[in-house]
């Protein structure tokens, strides 16, 4: 930002367009990025996407039956393995914004994803680095748990998963997005729409194979075939979009993404006590519109870091007292998307339970699709990814044309009104996984019966839907947001929402096993055999939780007009305008400080 404050108006237009080849030339619209380049990035994510979810998805199955970790542990490390990994996106996004640009980033963290799958393999491969086979069903409390260098090596391995992956998640999206010039082409703005609903597409299918295919290796050819199959589709991966590079805009970190931040905040604070001009402020209103600055009312006690103290020298004030207009608007922004960040946490705490426990009800249910053929429990999951390849074309193809005509927005329905409708269907999916489970455990208590497991069919699928809608329309979200040099970390921040509500569904686990765990009976999840735990009464918690998911909803609804309301009709805040004049709110200093008396 120092040399930013120092540059004129197309100085400052050149450096924020400027994206450079794989050499570190001047990009050619001609020859680089659109959608062309963008489809390498997708064969990547739908390769990445298939390696990790073949293993988490099927994780606690290997934990419970291979590593002799009980069902509530197990769920656990499953839930923290993924919320590390959605944690870890926030380094990622760092990284790539300040110091390594997307491409590079992903490549050097994949190899680290690779290298995890491949140890993983051999993990479960060698016989000498787990505990001795023992069926945890029947023998539970004779099997010997993992332990010492056995677990060990297990975790380096699973956390070398979580790092790669959770460094490259954020650096796909925004390197893909990265490729659509919204600055000097506007058509590329529908193009952009069409490329974050490409990029569910991809992840969709990559789930699909993962929960199918691979997941069908795991439980016929062993779990140490599995996890190889996942690294070879890393692999893959790695090539797709390495394949890429001629064609790739790519654009170029410039430093610490956190100091301009830290300045705005240090220099509101040491100027608390000067006075807020309104008359300038007014009157600078219209010259910064015209210079593409937008000046908003909101978290006003910012604006005193755009004071320009003048006591009659000529010395300079450092970027640490003195801001520009451009600089404290982007610290604004940041502040006031936070809000809608925080509503989605109750959302992917409704994920976690679903990606864990669904797993071992699919266990207990009839799995049982021809004579021959068994559903694997795992597989489950895909059926909302079934469905989700028709409906992310047509909602595409159909409904964002049609929607576009009625709002005149490019794509259809706003982000903000996508993952509200994404947010109000969560609610549904928790009271049918409740309805389910309770009607499995009365038919298997009472009649003996073990009703099919299409039963579970509802919940996935309209959490599937809740999934397309929340997610795509945060990434949207948050890549369009005026915030220059930090869309990787936006794009981390969307997962870092994934990982509290995988970290507060672990919390959740371990506190009702901890209460219930005081009767005489134990805990409703301190056995390994769902009949004889209480997971329909968990799941009962779970549908209050779903209610207060309605009212988490109710509560986004008010931030999400809130931030409509305070951000100006342009999305986007340009360049800096000319001069000190444009930049700074000027105030005349003699010998002492004025106190304000409108601090707000």
């Amino acid at each position: 930002m120092e040399e930013g404050r120092g540059t004129d108006k197309g100085e400052m237009k050149h450096q924020q367009e400027n994206t450079v080849d794989w050499r570190g030339r001047p990009s050619n619209p001609k020859k680089h990025g659109g959608m062309s380049a963008a489809a390498f990035v997708l064969g990547l994510q739908a390769f990445e996407i298939m390696g990790i979810a073949a293993v988490g998805n099927n994780l606690i199955t290997y934990l419970i039956n291979e590593m002799h970790f009980s069902l509530s542990k197990s769920a656990n490390i499953v839930t923290n393995f993924v919320g590390t990994i959605f944690l870890l996106a926030l380094l990622g996004g760092y990284l790539s914004d300040s110091h390594l640009g997307c491409f590079w980033t992903i490549i050097l963290f994949g190899f680290v994803e690779l290298s995890g799958f491949i140890l993983l393999s051999v993990q479960a491969h060698l016989p000498q680095l787990k505990p001795a086979k023992c069926n945890m069903l029947t023998d539970g409390d004779m099997c010997e748990e993992a332990k010492g260098f056995k677990a060990l090596i297990f975790f380096v391995a699973l956390y070398l998963v979580a790092l790669g992956s959770g460094c490259v998640k954020p650096n796909m999206i925004a390197h893909g997005a990265d490729q659509f010039n919204l600055q000097t082409n506007p058509s590329h703005s529908k193009k952009l729409s069409t490329y974050f609903n490409a990029a569910y597409f991809a992840f969709s299918m990559g789930e699909l194979i993962a929960l199918t295919v691979l997941v069908w290796i795991q439980t016929h050819a062993g779990m140490d075939v599995g996890f190889g199959v996942s690294a070879a589709a890393m692999a893959m991966g790695l090539i797709v979009v390495v394949s890429g590079t001629l064609y790739y805009r790519n654009k170029p970190p410039r430093g610490s993404i956190f100091t301009p931040i830290a300045q705005v905040f240090v220099a509101a604070m040491l100027k608390r006590k000067q006075i807020n001009p309104e008359l300038m402020i007014n009157r600078d209103q219209n010259q910064a519109e015209s210079g593409n600055v937008v000046q908003t009312q909101r978290f006003r006690f910012l604006d005193k870091a755009c004071i320009k103290v003048e006591d009659g020298s000529n010395t300079k004030e450092s970027p640490w007292r003195l801001c520009s207009v451009t600089q404290v608007e982007q610290v604004k922004i940041l502040i006031s998307v936070i809000p809608i960040f925080a509503c989605t946490i109750v959302f992917n705490t409704v994920l976690a339970q679903l990606q864990t426990f669904s797993v071992q009800q699919g266990s207990a249910m009839d799995t049982q699709l021809t004579k021959s053929f068994h559903i694997p429990p795992a597989s489950l999951q895909s059926i909302p990814y079934i469905i989700l390849i028709f409906l992310v074309p047509l909602y595409d193809k159909f409904f964002v044309p049609f929607a576009r005509k009625i709002t005149g927005h490019e794509s259809g329905i706003s982000p903000l009104q996508r993952i509200g409708s994404g947010l109000f269907l969560s609610t549904f999916s928790m009271i049918a996984a409740a309805l389910m489970e309770k009607k499995r455990r009365d038919s298997a208590s009472g009649s003996g019966e073990i009703i099919s497991i299409f039963w579970i069919t509802p919940q996935f699928l309209i959490f599937g839907l809740s999934e397309m809608l929340t997610a795509v329309g945060l990434i949207e979200f948050f890549y369009k947001q005026s915030l220059q040099r930090m869309q990787a970390f936006l794009m981390a921040m969307t997962y870092c929402s994934y990982s509290f509500g995988f970290y507060l569904s672990s919390v959740l686990v371990s506190l009702v096993n901890k209460i219930t765990s005081s009767s005489s009976k134990g805990g409703w999840l301190s056995d390994n055999d769902l009949n004889k735990d209480r997971l329909d009464l968990f799941y009962w918690l779970l549908a209050v939780i779903s209610f207060l998911s309605f009212l988490n909803f109710l509560n986004y609804l008010f931030w999400a007009r809130w931030h409509s309301h305070n951000s100006s009709a342009s999305p986007t805040i340009q360049n800096e305008a000319d001069g000190m004049g444009l930049n700074h709110y000027i105030l005349t200093k003699h010998s002492k400080d004025v106190v304000d008396e409108n601090i707000p």
